[in-house]
Parts: structure tokens; C-alpha cells; sequence
């Protein structure tokens, strides 16, 4: 078994292998944020468009669809009852009127479904946790210098000084 960056488990890591490592997993953090980012607002994007569709349908349906199928409907009332011909073309722009209610009826449901995600404002969320996460990570504490090795610091500089020249 061993770790991230191949070295084994239990096996002491220096401080810039340990570096390495978290600017290693950081990245490949913010790497993965950003796809899931990119793939929600991918599926906001196609929510939407299936809501604008479905509202142009419903236009499009009321639009052209009104004469012909007015006339049609208006004359079929008419041989299946004796009702008067305008009663009967008022019957059928309603039956198209309840048809386009419930195209755009579909289209609002699809917006609201849009409208509602909190895709890429979860994704934020999650970045700025991760860097508030990080800002407040103190490195581990130092052992205090001993105070004998520090006399003998400069005794040992002169040393080596004198030596080399």
C-alpha cells in the first residue's frame, strides 16, 4: 500500500513532498468542482431549453392550427348535432385555447425546474468551504530550538570560515 505520491505509508514524507501532494490533490479538487459545475449548468441549460420549446410549441400550435382545425372541428359539431355553425366554431377555438393552456402549462413546469436548480450555486458554495477550510489550517508546530545549539552556531561558522580560507 502506499500513498498518493508512490511513496509508502508509514514512511516519513519531507515538507515538499507533503506540498507536492496537497497542491497535487487541491488541483485535482478544483479540476473535478469545475466538471461538476460545467455539468449542471449543462443540465439547467437543456431544462430551459425544453421549457422555451415547449412555450414556442404552444404559440406555434395556437397560431397556425386555429383555422384549419376551427373550420374542421366547427363543421364535425355541426353534422353531429343541429346546433347553430358560430356555437360550433366557438366549441372548437375553445378545444385549441385548452390545448395550448396545457402546452404552456408544461413549459412553466420546465422553467420553475430551471429556475429552482442551484447547480453552479452549490458548486460555489463547496469552493469557498474548501478555501475557508484552508485558510484556517495552521502548519504543525515547531519544536523549540534548543539554546546550546544556538551558542555553538557562530563558535562553529568561525570554524568552518578559518578553515576554508
Amino acid at each position: 500500500m502506499s500513498a498518493p505520491d508512490g511513496s509508502p505509508v508509514g514512511a516519513e514524507r519531507s515538507i515538499g513532498q507533503l506540498f507536492a501532494s496537497a497542491t497535487t490533490e487541491m488541483s485535482a479538487l478544483v479540476h473535478d468542482e469545475i466538471a461538476l459545475a460545467k455539468a449542471q449548468l449543462k443540465r439547467d441549460v437543456k431544462r430551459g431549453a425544453t421549457s422555451g420549446g415547449a412555450f414556442a410549441l404552444a404559440g406555434a400550435v395556437l397560431v397556425f392550427s386555429l383555422p384549419m382545425l376551427n373550420f374542421a372541428l366547427a363543421y364535425g359539431i355541426r353534422t353531429w348535432s343541429d346546433w347553430n355553425l358560430a356555437l360550433c366554431f366557438l366549441l372548437s377555438f375553445l378545444a385549441n385555447c385548452i390545448l395550448a393552456g396545457v402546452l404552456f402549462l408544461i413549459g412553466v413546469v420546465f422553467a420553475k425546474k430551471a429556475k429552482k436548480s442551484k447547480g453552479p450555486q452549490k458548486v460555489a458554495a463547496s469552493v469557498k468551504e474548501t478555501a475557508g477550510v484552508l485558510q484556517k489550517a495552521k502548519p504543525h508546530p515547531r519544536p523549540a530550538r534548543t539554546p546550546e545549539l544556538e551558542d555553538r552556531a557562530p563558535a562553529a561558522i568561525e570554524a568552518v570560515a578559518r578553515s576554508s580560507s
